[in-house]
């Protein structure tokens, strides 16, 4: 159980970092990090981390895509978080 905590603390702090390294970019109208990459960061355990970056960062709140399958994601993982600590 606490190496799934680990493993998703870890991957939402690499999801919060590339939703915060892509606002950036998109502020200096640079080469960004595909939407695909920040999609598979939240389902691989990073939505909590996405969600908090889409929210402290204004980024990509304005794309249906983000602002419905994130915090899906999210209530995903918590529910999985719970069948593994209850079962």
């Amino acid at each position: 159980m606490n190496l799934l905590i680990h493993i998703i603390a870890i991957a939402s702090l690499l999801a919060f970092l590339a939703f915060a390294i892509d606002k950036m970019l998109a502020k200096m109208n640079a080469w960004r990090i595909p939407e695909a990459v920040l999609l598979w960061l939240a389902l691989l355990g990073g939505a909590a981390g996405a969600l908090a970056a889409m929210n402290m960062f204004h980024h990509k709140t304005e794309k249906n895509l983000f602002t419905k399958t994130i915090p899906f994601m999210l209530m995903l993982h918590i529910t999985l978080l719970m069948v593994f600590l209850y079962t």
